[in-house]
């Protein structure tokens, strides 16, 4: 009995987003660049003063990573959808 190619991506899958959850010993917060890059600075040079001020501030952290994520899908769904289109012209005008 062979296993179909999809079934073992979708294993793979599986185990490479169930992997980092399951293993001991990893731990710890995951920051973005922002925030990193933001201590960075204040810790070469204290007396830095940013450009210019967000024009609002989400109220929590759990919509600001909504926000991000929402922008992220909405931009692969955008790329998703032009290339799709490139290639359909393409598979259409070969016929």
């Amino acid at each position: 009995m062979t296993i179909n190619r999809s079934w073992w991506l979708i294993a793979a899958a599986t185990l490479i987003i169930a992997a980092p959850l399951l293993l001991p010993g990893i731990g710890g917060e995951f920051k973005g660049s922002d925030d990193l890059g933001t201590k960075a600075i204040a810790a070469a040079r204290p007396d830095y003063q940013p450009w210019f001020q967000p024009l609002w501030k989400p109220p929590s952290v759990e919509i600001e990573s909504m926000l991000f994520a929402l922008q992220a899908a909405i931009g692969a769904g955008f790329l998703g959808f032009v290339i799709g289109r490139r290639t359909a012209g393409k598979n259409v005008s070969d016929r």
